[in-house]
């Protein structure tokens, strides 16, 4: 009997320290997370033409697809962060999520997404540069750790001034330093890749996005904790 209370008690603690969806636990307050999303509305966040969105919240996630611009972006420039995030992807979805996007405005001939850095969501099971964990065109995660279709995925990117590093349910898959691309169109080994600017020169500050293109793709329990 007492050994069934103990782990009744256990139990206890374990499910007091989570949180519900949405919601912070007391050790997130503590550190210092923000929630950057409530489940409820869209307060915090527009379209990247910075317009309401045209899709309201659903099963208490954001959903971008048909928002009415390139991505939803959260209104508030981020430099050096951890955003934690859970995300579900519908059949066949491509998606992403932006980090340090600026400005919004597009240049002339390219959408707001080269203005940014890419982590993209893909309906795949391959770990190349369009895969999910990859930095978009740019470095191709060491393995795909998203769960199967239909169930939720935890995400964690951390910007950390030259370093950012990409977590995919509890697995290091990716990091890049920025310091080390020098020139557009071309990674650090020569070869190319699709961006015409030298990211080691791209804002360190900017909006965190996320995509719509094309398909469903659901989100919730975005948390960002700022960095010194």
């Amino acid at each position: 009997m007492k050994a069934l209370t103990t782990i009744a008690a256990l139990l206890l603690i374990n499910f007091a320290a989570l949180a519900a969806d949405n919601e912070l636990t007391d050790q997130e307050k503590k550190d210092g997370w923000l929630l950057l999303f409530d489940g409820e509305t869209l307060n915090g966040w527009t379209t990247s033409a910075q317009k309401p969105s045209k899709r309201p919240v659903e099963e208490h996630s954001i959903n971008p697809h048909k928002c009415g611009h390139y991505m939803m972006i959260h209104d508030k420039q981020w430099e050096n962060f951890t955003l934690a995030l859970d995300y579900k992807l519908s059949k066949n979805c491509n998606s992403g999520v932006f980090v340090r996007t600026f400005p919004l405005r597009p240049r002339p001939g390219k959408h707001v997404g080269y203005n940014g850095i890419e982590v993209p969501l893909l309906d795949s099971t391959g770990a190349g540069l369009h895969d999910s964990g990859a930095f978009y065109d740019l470095v191709k995660p060491t393995k795909n750790a998203q769960r199967p279709l239909g169930e939720w995925n935890h995400l964690v990117i951390t910007c950390d001034k030259n370093i950012i590093t990409v977590e995919l349910n509890g697995e290091k898959v990716n990091r890049i330093d920025l310091d080390e691309w020098p020139q557009a169109n071309r990674r650090p080994d020569g070869s190319e890749h699709k961006f015409d600017y030298a990211l080691k020169d791209h804002p360190r500050k900017g909006y965190i996005g996320l995509q719509d293109h094309g398909a469903d793709c659901w989100f919730k329990n975005i948390k960002a904790l700022r960095l010194k």
